[in-house]
């Protein structure tokens, strides 16, 4: 009984963590859909791959979203005509490269400048990497849709273009985002059960006795980011209670890895994306993280 209240407690802690989140992300999903012309986008985003991929990594600085919500918002610009490079760059990014992100971890590591520095640098690298990777392996776009979405995007680009008046834009805002807000939040919710479930059942310190080397040290990090599934706003908090056990390297491992891929959003992915382009996807930022963490150990240590 006592493990259930537990693992119930848990599992409601991360939906009320998450909720807020979500909700900022399908608003400016719809948004993005009832404001933002593919003319407009076509006329900002550079030609250049590399340069699309630059882009995409830097503009997740203006977008407060955290990994709960991003992957609505990066579905949308998308779907607006965003290359898939440019996109993935800025989903792997926004969780950690935004203002909120980046002082929580300023405060949680008692005013260390120096730990801001690497976990945003780390994650700018890590997307950059992946998005160029995908820029490779995937030429054609990877979502999943079908007709119906395919006929309702239409319909929204053409009330974009038509310049209807303020008040039914407004009201086309609210409808889309209510439709993506059940579209993903059942992922949300299965997402958050599975890992309360692991949280409560798998023993921390049977990952923590693993960890006794660099390497293992990293991956056991990267495991905990992806189980625990913490709200990128509030897991520098947890990494900062590792300092003791864990070498910065590892730390890193955590911060950078957790807003790109926990149990909730890889989910909420695969609700957008084809199975093979999400499995793609973690294996690289995965492979790119573990080598990020351990030149950073390399650096400090």
């Amino acid at each position: 009984m006592k493990t259930f209240l537990q693992m119930n407690t848990i599992f409601l802690s991360m939906i009320m963590e998450a909720i807020p989140f979500v909700l900022l992300g399908v608003l400016i999903s719809g948004v993005i859909q009832s404001f933002i012309t593919e003319r407009w986008i076509a006329r900002i985003m550079p030609k250049n791959r590399f340069l699309a991929s630059l882009f995409g990594c830097s503009v997740g600085i203006l977008f407060p979203s955290c990994e709960c919500g991003i992957v609505p918002i990066t579905r949308r610009l998308l779907n607006k005509g965003v290359p898939l490079n440019a996109g993935i760059a800025f989903m792997l990014t926004g969780p950690i490269v935004n203002p909120i992100v980046l002082f929580s971890t300023y405060i949680a590591f008692g005013n260390d400048w120096r730990v801001v520095a690497i976990r945003a640098g780390m994650a700018f690298a890590v997307a950059l990497v992946v998005s160029m990777s995908i820029a490779l392996l995937f030429p054609v776009l990877p979502l999943r849709v079908n007709g119906q979405q395919v006929a309702a995007a239409t319909e929204q680009t053409v009330i974009v273009n038509k310049r209807v008046p303020m008040i039914p834009r407004l009201g086309s805002v609210l409808l889309h985002a209510v439709d993506e807000f059940f579209s993903v939040g059942k992922y949300l919710v299965l997402g958050a059960f599975i890992a309360a479930c692991m949280q409560t059942f798998i023993p921390t310190s049977s990952l923590l006795h693993i960890g006794s080397n660099p390497l293992t040290a990293s991956l056991v990090m990267m495991a905990l980011a992806f189980t625990m599934s913490l709200c990128s706003e509030a897991d520098a908090f947890i990494a900062s209670s590792f300092r003791s056990t864990f070498s910065m390297g590892a730390l890193s491992a955590f911060l950078v890895f957790g807003p790109m891929i926990d149990i909730k959003n890889t989910l909420m992915l695969l609700g957008s994306f084809r199975t093979k382009f999400v499995i793609v996807l973690i294996a690289l930022v995965a492979v790119s993280t573990l080598a990020g963490s351990l030149i950073v150990g390399r650096l400090i240590g």
